[in-house]
């Protein structure tokens, strides 16, 4: 069982909503129209279908009719997806989502605040042969702001994570907008190291331990309450999702709890994580995000992916 995640870029379907980003607002100066519409569409699906993840947890998507279209999309290349689940924040432009071949027992939405600064994080429980497996979508706070804020994303999930019983297991995905090492990489940062060094992604979900030495797979298992970010699985020169300004992150992040390496049930397999980089989804070493001309009048050019690479890791029975 393949489970991956991908940030595919801002997918906004033809409906007016008003919460619309100014160059996604349908028929409107940018050039958003169904041509193009269907173009994002056609170029994400494909990305999907070879990753061929049996579960994969989606951001920015902007809405159920655009999960839907998505879900059309796929189908017409030759992956069909019987199960999803979106979590619509209200006043959010942009909301996460979940694809599976397996049955979806339950979904819900945890809401982080209830004026719409976060978007809520996606749980759905799901049904693997009989066996149940929790999927967390997440996709904080950006980095424009500080690190409280993602702190605050954290602390909801940790809040619903403390209620699940212990030996259940369970997965964190999505965008993190977090470095899968953020307590080392932000502390020279005053625009975001606001909380005393302290992080939502290492700290607060304690994928890292009291001596700021990252949790292995090995200690996984005797750490109380720790988690296994899956980026130590790959070489460091590997270790990134995301280019800003020359710099490499991963802010894609899968991460998983005890349940998951005990022995029973479902278990992740050790060196499966990986990161889909097909040649692509790179234009002259740099990731091929969505393109648009910035040059008047601006306007989407109808070709390219996302910002953001997918990630992914296999478990089995």
């Amino acid at each position: 069982m393949k489970i991956a995640t991908y940030n595919v870029e801002n997918l906004f379907d033809m409906n007016n909503d008003g919460t619309e980003y100014e160059e996604y607002i349908p028929n409107g100066s940018w050039g958003w129209d169904e041509a193009m519409y269907r173009t994002k569409l056609r170029n994400t699906a494909t990305v999907i279908k070879d990753i061929k993840a049996d579960i994969i947890g989606l951001q920015e998507i902007e809405s159920e009719t655009a999960l839907k279209d998505l879900k059309a999309e796929l189908n017409r290349q030759g992956l069909y997806y019987q199960y999803y689940a979106f979590a619509r924040t209200p006043n959010s432009a942009v909301n996460s989502a979940l694809l599976s071949r397996y049955p979806i027992q339950s979904a819900l939405k945890l809401p982080i605040s209830r004026n719409g600064k976060y978007r809520d994080i996606l749980e759905a429980k799901i049904n693997i042969n009989g066996i149940f497996i929790r999927v967390f979508v997440n996709h904080w706070k950006s980095k424009s702001g500080p690190e409280s804020e993602r702190i605050a994303c954290a602390k909801r999930l940790l809040l619903r994570l403390k209620e699940i019983p212990e030996n259940e297991p369970y997965i964190l995905i999505g965008d993190f907008n977090s470095h899968y090492e953020e307590y080392k990489t932000f502390l020279r940062s005053r625009k975001h190291n606001d909380t005393d060094g302290i992080t939502g992604i290492n700290n607060i979900l304690k994928t890292v331990d009291e001596e700021g030495n990252p949790i292995t797979y090995t200690a996984l298992k005797t750490t109380k309450g720790s988690l296994y970010n899956l980026w130590y699985e790959i070489g460091e020169d590997q270790r990134w999702s995301h280019q800003y300004k020359g710099k490499m992150e991963g802010l894609d992040n899968i991460i998983i709890s005890p349940g998951l390496a005990d022995g029973e049930g479902i278990e992740y397999i050790r060196g499966s994580f990986g990161r889909f980089d097909a040649p692509y989804l790179f234009n002259k070493s740099k990731i091929y995000r969505w393109q648009q001309s910035r040059n008047y009048p601006k306007h989407h050019l109808g070709e390219g992916y996302s910002d953001h690479l997918p990630i992914y890791a296999i478990f089995r029975l």
